[in-house]
Formats: C-alpha cells, structure tokens, sequence
C-alpha cells in the first residue's frame, strides 16, 4: 500500500512538473509577443499624432541612433537633414521659373527670395550630411515633380497664383517640422541645420504671402492642388 502511494505521488510529481514547465514557455512567448508589438504601437502612435498636427511624418531608416563627433543621430535627425535637401530639388527650379516667368513684382521677388535662400541652405545641407554620414537624395520626390510639372503647364494668373498656393503650403509643413526638430535633437549640427532652415522658411513664407494670393483656406488640405482658373475671357466677336 506505502509502494502505490509513492507511486502515485512521483506520478504526480512529474505531470507537475511539466505543467510548470510548459507554463514557463508559454508566459515566455507572451512577453516576447508584447515586445514585439509595444515598439509597433507606439511608432504608429507616434506617425498619427504627426499627422493629426499637420506635421510630416518622420521616415525610419533602420540604422537606430548612431554615435557622432557632434552627439547623438537619430533615424528623425536623417529624416529631417534629408526633408531639407529635398525641400531645396524642387524649390530652386520653382524659385528660377518665378524670376522668368512671373508678372507681378512680388512673384519675382518671391522666386529671387527662393533661389537664394536654398541655394545657401542646400550649400549647409550637403555638407551636414558629407559630416554625419547621411546618404542624399539627388533629384525630387515624384510628389514634387509633379508640383514642377503642375507649375510648368499653368500659365498667366494661373501660373502665379498656382506658384504663391504650392510653395507656401509646403513651407508652412516644413515650418512644423523644424520647430520639433530644433527642440528635440541632441546633435549640434543638425540642431545648427535647423537654426538657419528656420530663418530660411520664415523669409519664405513671408515673400509669398506678400503677393496676396495665398488661400489661406485651402492651406488645410492634405494634398497641394491646381489653384482655381481665372475666369473665361468674354470672348471678341470675330471681325
């Protein structure tokens, strides 16, 4: 009777002992899982809020924050260095276009203002990334190109009226994104970068709204569009 007691006790003992067992890996697996999705969640979070505020989500590149001579680089220091080379692709052959094509005074200054301006701040922008180690875009974003194209097509009123609302809606995204920036990175040149990006958009901004053609109502919209045509012409009677 002693004997098939023992026996029933290390019986148990083992079946115990494998549901611990088992328990452990399961609750392993559990905390793993979470791990994995807390960083997914909050990066999303993250991406929404930027978006809720109007602001240019920051890209990942996947090479974490890396150590530098000027302090720390991380994936939204490159993202930003990277926004402002591109900002200059497509703003300084916008800027040349309005000194050529423009009627109003205040279209020409606006596309002077542009070229200069990106012009020395793509200067700082190339050397930033040669310092740090970001690799550069060298041609615009389908997005922009197709702002070029949208500028090249227009003509007249249109065309300057189209120019003022493009580049003042993208200037004022930028804008949001360097506050944040200039507050938040621990790396002096980029924190330097942003410092004069910011005077950069401010002068900017300024110039195009000067001209009087800025819709301030449609600068809400997500996406750039085709400024409204001017209305027909009367049309002259043939002689």
């Amino acid at each position: 009777m002693l004997s098939v007691r023992r026996r029933s006790i290390n019986s148990l003992s083992v079946a115990t002992r494998y549901t611990i067992g088992s328990g452990f890996v399961i609750t392993a697996l559990a905390v793993t899982l979470i791990a994995l999705l807390i960083p997914v969640d909050k990066f999303g979070a993250r991406t929404a809020a930027a978006a809720a505020a109007g602001r240019p989500a920051a890209e990942d590149d996947g090479a974490g924050i890396l150590s530098t001579a000027y302090g720390p680089l991380t994936p939204a220091d490159r993202d930003f260095v990277r926004k402002v080379r591109l900002a200059g692709l497509w703003e300084l052959p916008a800027g040349r276009q309005a000194q050529q094509r423009g009627t109003r005074p205040a279209i020409r200054t606006a596309g002077e203002h542009l070229v200069e301006g990106h012009t020395e701040l793509d200067r700082q922008v190339i050397q930033v990334g040669q310092a740090l180690g970001i690799d550069l875009p060298n041609q615009p974003s389908e997005q922009q190109q197709d702002w070029l194209s949208q500028l090249t097509r227009a003509k007249g009123d249109e065309y300057e009226r189209l120019f003022v609302q493009l580049l003042r809606r993208a200037h004022g995204k930028v804008f949001a994104l360097l506050a944040q920036v200039r507050a938040q990175t621990k790396n002096s040149m980029v924190r330097a970068l942003a410092t004069s990006a910011n005077t950069t958009v401010l002068d900017h901004i300024t110039v195009l709204e000067d001209s009087g053609l800025v819709d301030f109502d449609a600068l809400a919209d997500t996406t750039p569009a085709p400024a409204s045509p001017p209305p027909p012409s009367p049309v002259r009677p043939t002689k």
